[in-house]
This record gives C-alpha cells, sequence and structure tokens, in this order.
C-alpha cells in the first residue's frame, strides 16, 4: 500500500491560515520547496553522469576525514574562573534560601559545580559525595567545598582537579556510615543544619534516603528551580563547546555521506561515523544508522540492512567535547539514490516542521508552543499521529536535560537555553524521516543554530 493511502498531503488555506504564524512565511517555505525539488532533480542528473563514490575510487593516501581534527583544535574546557562564579551563584541561593548545604555525586551536576563527572570517577555501591555550602567572611557569601570520599581511595580523590576556595575533604572508612561523615564534615564548619539540604534531582535513591537517615531532623530534597536554571542558562564558553561540538558533527556525517554507496549496511556506517568523530576529537561517541523503512522505527531495530537505491539514510549522532554533547540527526540519500517522491514530499514537509519550530523560539515562549506549531504543521499536512515524540530536549553538560520542547509544560524559554529540534514522521513499514539540529538563545532573545557556522539546516535531501 502507497504512504498516500494513510496520508493526506491537502490542506485547506483556512487551516493553514490558522495555525501558523503568516501565509507569507508559508508560502515562502513551498516556493523554496519547489524550487529546490527542481535542482535536487538536476543535481542528481548531473552527478550520475560525472561522480562516483564509491571507495574503489579513492587513492591509498587520501585521507577521508581531512581537516576534521583541525575544526576544534582551538577549543578549551571550562576554566577554574567560571567554576568560582558558578559555585559563588549557588551559595548565594542556598544562603537567601535558608539551605544548609547542596550535595552532588559524579556527574552533569557534579561536573558543573566540582568538575567531577562519571568519566574522572565511576559510580559504585561506595559514594563520593560533592558538598558545596554556604559561609560569610567579612559579610560577603562565599562558597565552600568538601569532598566526601571513600578512605582507602582518598588519595586519588584529591588527585581530582576540584576548583574552590580551602577544598577540604573528609574521608569514611569501610566500617563506617558514609552519609553520618557526610553530615559531621558539615558541623565541623559549625553549620546548624537547620536548613534543607539540597540534592541533585538525579542522585540515586540510595544515597538520598542514606542521607536523610544519617540527618532525620533535616529535610533532603531535590534542588529548586533557583539551583537547576543555572545550569540550564549556558554561559558563552558552555555554547563554544556545544557550537562546534555539534558543527563537527555535520561535518563528519557530510564526510561519511561522501564514501557510502549503494548496498553498504547500516554496521558500516556506523563504524565509518565513528572513525570520523574519533578523528574529529569526540570522545564517548554514538551513532544510530538506519536505512530505509527501519528508520520507521525512531530508534531502530536492531538490524543491518543493505542500502537499496529507493532508502532513505537517517543517520543520528553525536559525542563529548570537553563534557558538552552534540546531537545531529540527518536523513539524506546519496546521488544515486531513487527516492519515491512522497518520501521526498515528507522530507520537506519534516524541514518546514523544523523551520516553523525555530522561528517560534524565543525568550518568553513556553516551551509547549514551540513543540506546538510542529505538531500543527505536520498534522495539517496529514501526518496526524506520524510524529511520536516530543519536538526537542535541552542539551549541555547531558544530551537530554531540562528543559524540554513538549506539550503539558508551563516551561518558559530564557536566553542561554539550548535545545534540540527534531520533528519527524514515522510511518511503519515504509519511511521513517527526522531532521535535528540543535539551537540556542541569544542575549536578545533569538533562536540561533548551533550549527550555524557550516551551514544550519540541512539544505536538501542530498545535502545534509
Amino acid at each position: 500500500m502507497k504512504p498516500e493511502s494513510h496520508v493526506d498531503t491537502s490542506v485547506s488555506g483556512k487551516a493553514t491560515a490558522q495555525t501558523f504564524v503568516t501565509s507569507k512565511v508559508t508560502r515562502s517555505l513551498l516556493e523554496w520547496r519547489l524550487f529546490l525539488s527542481f535542482a535536487i532533480c538536476a543535481t542528481i542528473f548531473y552527478l550520475q553522469f560525472l561522480t562516483n563514490t564509491s571507495p574503489e575510487h579513492y587513492s591509498d593516501d587520501y585521507d577521508r576525514w581531512a581537516g576534521l581534527a583541525s575544526h576544534c583544535s582551538d577549543a578549551q574546557p571550562i576554566n577554574g574562573s567560571e567554576f568560582l562564579q558558578r559555585q559563588g551563584k549557588l551559595a548565594k541561593i542556598l544562603y537567601d534560601n535558608g539551605a544548609s548545604a547542596y550535595i552532588a555525586e559524579p556527574g552533569a551536576n557534579g561536573q558543573y559545580f566540582g568538575n567531577i563527572s562519571e568519566a574522572t570517577w565511576h559510580l559504585s555501591e561506595r559514594p563520593l559525595l560533592l558538598i558545596i555550602f554556604p559561609a560569610l567572611e567579612d559579610a560577603n557569601i562565599v562558597a565552600k567545598i568538601t569532598v566526601i570520599t571513600p578512605a582507602f581511595e582518598e588519595t586519588r580523590a584529591r588527585l581530582l582537579s576540584v576548583p574552590g576556595i580551602d577544598v577540604s575533604y573528609a574521608s569514611w572508612a569501610e566500617d563506617e556510615n558514609p552519609y553520618t561523615a557526610a553530615l559531621r564534615a558539615l558541623s565541623a564548619h559549625k553549620l546548624d543544619l537547620e536548613g534543607p539540604i539540597y540534592v541533585d534531582a538525579m542522585m540515586r535513591y540510595f544515597v538520598v534516603d542514606g542521607l536523610q537517615k544519617a540527618a532525620p531532623g533535616v529535610r533532603v530534597m531535590s534542588a529548586p528551580p533557583e539551583v537547576t536554571q543555572l545550569r540550564e542558562r549556558k554561559s558563552q564558553a558552555e555554547l563554544d563547546l556545544l557550537r562546534c561540538a555539534n558543527e563537527v558533527t555535520v561535518l563528519c556525517i557530510r564526510a561519511v555521506q561522501a564514501q557510502m554507496y549503494i548496498g553498504i549496511r547500516e554496521s558500516q556506517v556506523r563504524a565509518m561515523i565513528d572513525e570520523a568523530l574519533a578523528a574529529a576529537g569526540l570522545t564517548e561517541r554514538w551513532a544510530l544508522v538506519l536505512f530505509g523503512e527501519n528508520a520507521a522505527l525512531p530508534h531502530g531495530s536492531g538490524s543491518d540492512r543493505a542500502l537499496g537505491k529507493a532508502d532513505f539514510i537517517l543517520i543520528d549522532t553525536g559525542g563529548l567535547l570537553f563534557e558538552y554533547h552534540s546531537d545531529i540527526t540527518r536523513t539524506f540519500m546519496l546521488h544515486d539514490s531513487s527516492i519515491p517522491p512522497e518520501h521526498i514530499n515528507i522530507w520537506y514537509d519534516v524541514h518546514t516542521a523544523q523551520t516553523l519550530a525555530h522561528a517560534m523560539a524565543r525568550e518568553g515562549t513556553n516551551t509547549s508552543a514551540v513543540d506546538k506549531v510542529a505538531r500543527d504543521w505536520l498534522n495539517g499536512r496529514g501526518y496526524n499521529g506520524y510524529f511520536t515524540h516530543r519536538l526537542g530536549h535541552g542539551i549541555g553538560l547531558e544530551d537530554h536535560e531540562a528543559p524540554y520542547l513538549r506539550g503539558g509544560t508551563d516551561d518558559t524559554i530564557r536566553t542561554g537555553n539550548a535545545f534540540s529540534n527534531e520533528p519527524g514522521v514515522y510511518i511503519e513499514g515504509k519511511v521513517g524521516i527526522r531532521l535535528e539540529d540543535c539551537f540556542y538563545i541569544d542575549e536578545d532573545g533569538i533562536s540561533v543554530f548551533l550549527t550555524m557556522g557550516v551551514g544550519g539546516q540541512a539544505l536538501s535531501p542530498l545535502y545534509p
């Protein structure tokens, strides 16, 4: 059965006018779509006669990842002064809220406030805790840092590069309660522990439970929005890392596309993407590669399909640059692909949804409104029920972090927020198309693609 029997691609002018910002924007997008469709056909015809990108056409000394290593070669990790600023802001919030302390484990929040990631300290049943609490010194609120560590690991813990003024360490022996040791360390600083103890909302339950039992008279609670928003609103240094990581990920996809051919398998392309991302300097790399109808399941089915001429290629991939994530999805074709016209039409409808969502994302806008404008467009084009996931997620020290672009939320977009924008259409048994670029909100409250330095959104199915 052809997709047309499932999908009604007609749209009334009245519905479009009611749903989107202006009919002028929509008409302009549709005109570009028609122009690009003709351009693609001409380009494919030209390339079929004049190019061949199969591997045997590369010489032995050809560097297929040329230029990737240099793209982020000047990138620098977050410096010590920025960590001190973060700690100072946290200390002020704690003091103003009457909170006793903030406690985090190694992970995104441990990294944000104390430069302790899961990569530098693996989580185990023996907790290592980062404690930050406020102190008054000469009428100024300052952040004090204590690291709670297993005694036999104390030397290794002291080797961690934890920024802070007069960072202290407290250890607990194997026959001691680590949470009692944590409370004892706070008491040593003459804290009365009358106010609540804030914890990382992602902290493991047994750690939270242990802290609460060790301090039955103190409320142990997830950190409030004033704390979580510190991480949600990115600094210029953070945006620089996010920008470079996402730019080079797009470059990697393009480099891989240039070496693909009809008949290549999904597993081969995954290996190529990993190699390209490694050449670009990204760590903790991952890739989802789906051909044809396999992409109709947004996260795949575990097969190893060979690429057919009628198959779109979906690559969703990313990695870390100094702990900051990239997350890019491109659905594209090769020069000798023969993609069904209805699938090309779906590609452009998804592209338009992404464009409309990007235009809607502004400071002060509700996150659900951004999801809605993309969803309404796709529903209006006849894909009701085929866009099956939220529009996007926050990105930074975690690949998926708050806030989220989804329905049913009252979150408000602020300057410094960074999100993915990834609409998709998934028709099981036929085709799946997703396009994803991450963006941030600049000081003027405007959305800017993190991939703008390498062209921003995909240009067409042939040019990702």
